[in-house]
């Protein structure tokens, strides 16, 4: 019988199961000794309900003898058959400790649900027509080697709740009923028991895994077998994605013969007695089906957090504790294994394997995947079903651009909440900046475009190993194209732009940033995404002398960001208008650096050709006259913008007099004044 797979409730008896007849001659053996006790009842005359010391000496009955009376005249001796033990009350047994006493107890109380004889047995043997229940009094007057122990909330009948007291303030004469869950598992009915419902769900055993995640799978199931004395059947998982630890779990409970069920910490109660009741409730269920937990913290409350190193350091069957990082614990941990970083050879396993059945992708192609994407297999394999799904559907798309698009969007996730997204529009055309810049742009491009070839096959990485993220700063006053350059590149490149406003980043609270900016690089690791640091001066000016521990901590800040820029993948830009205020020994560490300037007139009057559109409705625009304004391009499209509402509010065509008025209002936003030169021949 297998153990892992749940299914319903049993609703036949005993004898319909595949242990059926084994279970039922069990329950007749322990029947026919409450039969035995009640005929010696009856021919010594004495109290049913008494027990085996309390019987009068003539007796001949010792506490534990399970020889039967003789019977009455006319009788013949009732002696139970031998019979099979069934496999599932073996287990009973065998797990939870129990007694020959506290077998028997078990079987009385099954017998009161599976053989509509027992309760006249019952009544009989209790001398009583109302008491028609198996009771503690009945089981230690009746049944084989009594101890009173067995009663006590700590012996395993009612510490593992395998019986249950109907009136717990009536210890020996209440009704005893067997736990609906021990009932089923006797019978061969496995599942998990209804109250973890909604509380676990059950993890399956992925198919394959990669061969760093099999490894770690191993030093789990390991960490099981070879647990130290301070830290019994439990292991720390830490690192890589909520799945990707399940599925490393997963496989290691299937190689210790077990299945595996994962819960997350925030739902434990943080009532201690309630704790306790779900522990022991779970601990069960471990030892029955058998069964690991998959613990998984995450970012939890000091209360809460409590309740997790309280539940943790309580259990005593196999447990993964899963988190993103190693918890911030005084109580021993056990094991701690790490989620490995898949390298390229095994990301591209996965991603070949994923598109095994699209022969339109090719290895050159994948090969462009990996040295993009960072994801999980599970991820992949999620990307792989999307491009089946779409392809051959999709007429204007080739399997290969639906890949790419594919990974793409399984990238975002994680990223949306943490920065502005941009799905870039705007090409080169679009960027008005000179010959210089656009060289370096270019090369800012090649340098992600073609990592895997010079990182992997040429064997860069090995010989530099540090450093190979590509950092660029851009540098220059509001509005002359740091954003719209930053577009451009991630347009060429098939990423998404995230603006990430370092402003909204940086926290005055100890420790803060640093959570933050790993959350940011974290959630970008995955790759698809051109990481556009906004308003970097708000984080990387002059590192200060250190005078207090807010300069100190300030300091590691920007120390921690050129860590995680000069380690990230992708591609990450800062932008400043203040380049003169940087650190030297940030600048150090960026490896490109692209000036802004500030356009002169002929570019200028190029943004203004490009801003506005052809199809809008003009008259006597002159763009190199608009070009006499001495404004940004962000103000150029301010306004553009603004004179093309004037106009369409008045119902006529734009002109230079709506510019004007729009210049004015810009010029007032800027706390400026518009000189006669500016505006010489307009209107």
């Amino acid at each position: 019988m297998s153990t892992h797979e749940e299914s319903g409730p049993a609703t036949a008896t005993a004898a319909d199961t595949a242990d059926g007849p084994a279970l039922a001659a069990a329950i007749q053996a322990v029947l026919a000794r409450v039969d035995a006790h009640a005929r010696r009842a009856r021919a010594n005359g004495t109290d049913a309900n008494a027990t085996a010391a309390e019987r009068p000496a003539e007796d001949g009955a010792r506490a534990g003898d399970t020889t039967p009376a003789p019977a009455p005249r006319g009788e013949l001796p009732v002696t139970p058959p031998p019979t099979r033990t069934p496999a599932t009350l073996d287990a009973l047994v065998t797990c939870f400790g129990l007694s020959d006493f506290e077998r028997e107890v078990v079987l009385l109380t099954a017998a009161a649900e599976l053989d509509p004889t027992t309760a006249a047995r019952c009544a009989a043997a209790s001398g009583d027509p109302a008491r028609t229940y198996p009771t503690f009094s009945l089981a230690l007057a009746a049944l084989a080697e009594p101890h009173w122990s067995a009663l006590t909330p700590v012996a395993p009948l009612r510490r593992w709740r395998l019986v249950e007291l109907e009136d717990e303030t009536r210890l020996t004469t209440t009704r005893l009923r067997l736990d609906e869950r021990i009932l089923h598992f006797l019978a061969g009915s496995p599942y998990l028991d209804a109250r973890l419902h909604g509380l676990l769900r059950r993890a399956p055993v992925p198919q394959a895994l990669p061969a760093s995640y099999d490894l770690a799978a191993d030093r789990v199931a390991a960490g099981w077998t070879e647990s130290r004395p301070e830290a019994p059947l439990r292991v720390e998982l830490v690192g890589g994605d909520v799945p990707s630890r399940t599925d490393i779990a997963a496989a290691a409970a299937r190689r210790s013969g077990l299945g595996l069920y994962a819960m997350a910490a925030e739902d434990l109660p943080t009532d201690p007695a309630e704790r306790d009741r779900l522990a022991r409730l779970w601990q069960r269920e471990a030892i029955l089906l058998p069964a690991a937990l998959l613990l998984e913290v995450g970012e939890l409350d000091r209360e809460q957090a409590a309740a997790a190193d309280a539940f943790i350091a309580g259990a005593a069957v196999p447990l993964v504790v899963s988190s993103p990082d190693p918890r911030h614990t005084d109580r021993p941990r056990g094991e701690r294994v790490t989620v490995p970083r898949l390298d390229d050879e095994e990301q591209l396993g996965l991603w070949s394997d994923a598109f095994a059945d699209v022969p339109e992708v090719e290895e050159a192609h994948l090969r462009s995947l990996v040295a993009q994407f960072q994801l999980p297999p599970h991820v992949i394999r999620s990307a792989a079903a999307t491009v089946r799904r779409d392809f051959p559907d999709e007429d204007e798309l080739d399997a290969t651009e639906l890949a790419w698009r594919a990974g793409l969007t399984e990238a975002r996730i994680g990223l949306d909440e943490l920065g502005r997204r941009i799905e870039p529009e705007a090409g080169w055309d679009d960027l008005v900046l000179a010959e210089r810049q656009r060289r370096i742009l270019r090369e800012i491009v090649a340098h992600v475009r073609r990592r895997g070839t010079v990182y992997q096959e040429w064997g860069f990485a090995g010989t530099l190993r540090r450093g190979l993220g590509v950092t660029a700063l851009f540098a220059g006053g509001s509005g002359t194209g740091k954003t719209l350059a930053a577009e451009v590149m991630a347009k060429e490149l098939g990423l998404d732009l995230f603006i990430i406003d370092l402003s909204q980043v940086v926290s005055k609270y100890i420790g803060e940033t640093e959570k933050n900016l790993r959350k940011v690089f974290d959630a970008a690791e995955r790759g698809g995404a051109l990481l556009l640091f906004d308003e970097a001066d708000a984080l990387f000016g002059k590192r200060s002398e250190v005078k207090d521990s807010h300069d100190r901590y300030a300091n590691l800040e920007v120390s921690y960001l050129l860590m995680r820029m000069e380690a990230y993948r992708g591609l990450a830009v800062l932008t400043t208008n203040m380049k003169k205020a940087l650190d030297p020994a940030f600048m150090r560490r960026i490896r490109f650096v692209v000036d802004f300037p500030f356009p002169g007139e002929s570019e200028r009057a190029e943004i203004w050709r490009k801003v506005l559109p052809a199809q809008a409705p003009m008259k006597d625009i002159d763009a190199e006259r608009l070009a006499q304004l001495t404004v940004s391009g962000g103000s150029i499209r301010n306004i553009a913008l603004s004179g093309a509402f004037l106009a369409a509010e008045e119902g006529d065509r734009l002109q230079m007099r709506h510019m004007l008025a729009a210049a004015r209002t810009e010029y007032l936003k800027l706390e400026r004044s518009l000189t006669p030169s500016e505006v010489h021949g307009w209107v």
